[in-house]
Formats: C-alpha cells, structure tokens, sequence
C-alpha cells in the first residue's frame, strides 16, 4: 500500500521539487559587495524636504539608491549625487524606476530648506530625509553607518566623516548591493541594471 501511494504521488513531487528548483533564480554578480539576504538596512521611518514621513515602501517597485551625507561635504556627497543623476539620464526611460535618497548625517544644519534645493539640484526625482539627533543614530545604527563630527579649523566650526558608500535596494524592497565611493558611475549603473533586469 505505502509503495504504491509512492508510486502515484511521485510526478507530484517530482513536479514540486521542478518548480522550486526553477523558482529559484541564481543570484546576480554585482560590481559592488552582495547584501542580499543581510539582516541589517531595512528600512527607514524619516521626514523628507517636504516634510512628509517617508519609508521604503514608499518607492516600492524602483530601485533605490540610499546615501548617507551631508549638504556641507566638499567632495564625497556631491560627486556620489553626481554619478546617481548621471546613471538615471543614461538609463533614458528606465531611469524612472530608480529613486535615489540622501539622508543627512548632519540634522543640526541640514533644514529642509536647505536640503531641498541642494539634491534637486543634482536631479528633481531626488528625496532627502532628515531625522531629529535620535532619529539619526538609529538609522544610521540600522544600516551599520559611522558618522562623527570633526572639529574645523575655526572655533566653533565642524565638518563630518562619515561612510562613504551608497546601499542599493531592489524594488521589492530588499537590499542587495553596498556601493563604495569611487567605484565610478559604470560601477553603480551595472548593478541598477542587473537589479532593473531582474525585476522584469
């Protein structure tokens, strides 16, 4: 009897055991380090330029491009928002499916009013979120992120380290690649193509 039940559930399993093997898609070979399936970056809860609570499920269904900075940082922010503006123009049409998000490491000078005009100034699509102090480290405390303050040269003034690396998301959400600074735009387009490809 125990063989016989065997005998006709056998396509059955065989048939299941096809479809997931099938299901399971070989995983992508990124230019920047592979997060897929890390515990850590998984979301964010932080009030955009325009004042509104912003998460990742707000830009479900695009690959998003997070950047931790500041609207002060004389290199490593602006040449990072740079490359990000660059690829979405060079990706014509699906350019729209990405979403690129700075969030400042620096809430005490970067306002709304400031923050607005400094990333749309890189491209239009481009969200900047600010937290209060807590706020700040708890995110930054998510994603693994090390930020400071730097006394400058002048009593008084400050500057800020920070990492300097972009993590990309694909558009169900997860996070999938943790982009260096100076990998170079080729670099960063790569892995937002792979993700966009895949998604299709």
């Amino acid at each position: 009897m125990k063989r016989r039940l065997f005998l006709m559930l056998a396509p059955a399993l065989a048939s299941l055991y096809g479809c997931s093997r099938e299901e399971a898609a070989p995983s992508l070979k990124f230019e920047g380090v592979d997060l897929t399936g890390a515990p850590y970056a998984r979301s964010f809860s932080l009030t955009d330029q325009d004042g509104r609570v912003r998460s990742l499920a707000d830009f479900k269904g695009k690959v998003v491009v997070v950047f931790f900075g500041f609207t002060q940082c004389p290199d490593v922010c602006p040449t990072t928002l740079v490359e990000l503006a660059q690829v979405k123009k060079d990706l014509g049409a699906d350019g729209d499916r990405v979403q690129g998000v700075f969030i400042t490491v620096d809430p005490e000078r970067d306002t709304p009013e400031l923050l607005k005009p400094y990333v749309q100034g890189f491209d239009p699509s481009f969200v900047a979120l600010r937290g209060t102090p807590e706020q700040t480290r708890d995110v930054a405390k998510e994603f693994k992120v090390f930020y400071a303050k730097v006394p400058g040269s002048s009593s008084g003034t400050y500057t800020m380290d920070h990492t300097a690396a972009s993590f990309i998301f694909d558009p169900l959400g997860r996070v999938r690649v943790f982009s260096r600074y100076g990998s170079g735009a080729q670099a960063l387009a790569s892995d937002i193509k792979a993700l966009l490809n895949e998604a299709r």
